[in-house]
């Protein structure tokens, strides 16, 4: 499957195109490789995949969660964003969940979800989980030092940064919010933007999984 999965990706066209989207959507931040849809893909083949970075951050049980060896799966999707986000990232999660939904159990079984915080001071073990459990209790959450959270966004083109005060008292996290597709190669040759749909996202991964 993983092999599969490898020549799948490979053998899609590319050409440039930029991603660019924040939190709020009020200010750009965050930009992937040049690449574009191809083969029939509603999500963006990237040129040049990112390599996943051999960062070790912390699940929500405690453990340790390298970001190379733990993700397992054929394929994983890593997003990065955090629980106090007001909409994108309820929105791309609730797709995420619901295009799950749309994939046979043997697909479901192939996939992964990994939800990795910009906003380690809010976002403790606990937050997180109850957080993704509204969405789906499979997806893993991770947080970790900044330092750690830096390296690991900087690997996968996603900037982020602690944003305005809100007049709740608040403060919003400026952050790139595409979705990231981990291969069996521990690379990224394939991201979808926020306004890729449940249907989209499902339809992308059962082309990924059964080449």
């Amino acid at each position: 499957m993983r092999d599969r999965l490898r020549r799948t990706a490979a053998g899609l066209a590319v050409v440039p195109l930029m991603l660019l989207a924040a939190c709020g959507g009020t200010e750009q931040v965050g930009e992937a490789a040049a690449g574009t849809q191809g083969d029939g893909m509603n999500g963006d083949v990237l040129d040049d995949p990112y390599v996943v970075p051999d960062v070790t951050l912390t699940d929500t049980d405690g453990a340790p969660y390298d970001l190379v060896s733990d993700t397992e799966a054929p394929l994983t999707l890593v997003f990065f964003g955090f629980t106090n986000c007001p909409d994108i990232c309820n929105v791309v999660l609730s797709s995420m969940a619901s295009a799950r939904t749309r994939l046979s159990d043997e697909q479901r079984q192939e996939m992964e979800v990994v939800f990795v915080t910009t906003d380690p001071a809010r976002d403790d073990e606990a937050t997180i989980r109850a957080y993704l459990d509204r969405f789906d209790p499979s997806f893993t959450g991770l947080t970790g030092d900044m330092a750690s959270l830096q390296e690991a966004a900087a690997a996968f083109s996603i900037f982020f940064e602690k944003g305005d005060k809100l007049p709740s008292g608040g403060y919003d996290v400026a952050h790139g919010s595409y979705i990231a597709a981990v291969d069996g190669d521990d690379r990224v040759p394939v991201v979808w933007d926020e306004q890729t749909s449940a249907a989209q996202l499902a339809e992308d991964v059962s082309a990924l999984l059964e080449g």
